[in-house]
């Protein structure tokens, strides 16, 4: 069976009646970016705060950020969907569940909640990771020289860690956008879910879901670009070998 190409699909009117398929496709980009970058802030800054619990040295502290992470890094991401979309307005009390289920666009608060929290878990990873690495004595030297534990951690350790793993979070980063699309199984008409639709009210599959795949391929290069800039920006001479780039 011979398929019919016809990239000119996109300059024709959408069905939903609000412009062309080529400005839905771009709304599209848009909620992906969008839920994408809320997410990663989220697992950035929840990531931090969790992969320094699990360093400290206080036990109950460590268990508590290790439950989080196996919490959230064992359970399926499209499973946390679910359950921040249908579940979560049905155990709250019920004017509180009602809110919950009249809000504008929730699909797309919950996607990026739920990818938000997933995502975390695997930076506290990257953090844990990071500044177990560092040498004993960093630490050491921070207390001698009369710094509180946290003044350690924001002056010392952090500082450290963070420009070692510039590369895994490059990966954790490009895996957020790609994970965004997760949120179509929740309603949310992200860059995937665009691109599903156009193939469904015009059969052109090919063209649909190439013009998808070239976005998400200009975004993922957009962010290795971008961390390998800072990665050159903020790396030590001597401390970081220069093989160890992001490439």
């Amino acid at each position: 069976m011979n398929y019919n190409w016809n990239w000119a699909i996109f300059f024709e009117m959408s069905p939903e009646g609000t412009g062309t398929y080529l400005d839905t496709f771009f709304w599209g980009l848009g909620w992906t970016i969008s839920t994408s970058m809320l997410a990663w802030s989220m697992a950035l800054a929840l990531g931090t705060v969790v992969g320094v619990l699990r360093t400290t040295p206080y036990p109950w502290v460590v268990r508590l950020g290790d439950a989080y992470v196996e919490l959230f890094r064992n359970v399926p991401l499209i499973v946390q969907m679910f359950l921040w979309y249908f579940v979560l307005p049905e155990l709250v009390p019920k004017a509180a569940g009602d809110w919950l289920k009249q809000l504008p666009n929730a699909s797309f608060y919950n996607a990026f909640i739920a990818l938000g929290f997933y995502t975390s878990a695997r930076v506290a990873e990257q953090v844990r990771a990071g500044i177990q690495s560092l040498p004993r004595g960093q630490r050491m030297a921070g207390t001698a020289i009369g710094l509180t534990l946290p003044q350690t951690y924001g002056y010392v350790l952090l500082p450290m860690a963070f420009r070692i793993i510039v590369p895994p979070l490059t990966s954790e980063f490009m895996n957020t956008v790609k994970n965004s699309a997760v949120g179509l199984t929740i309603g949310l008409l992200e860059l995937t879910g665009r691109a599903r639709a156009m193939q469904e009210f015009s059969f052109q599959v090919f063209e649909a879901f190439t013009a998808a795949t070239i976005a998400y391929v200009m975004i993922t290069i957009t962010i290795v670009l971008t961390m390998r800039w800072l990665e050159r920006r903020v790396a030590i001479p001597g401390f970081i070998a220069a093989g160890n780039a992001t490439r």
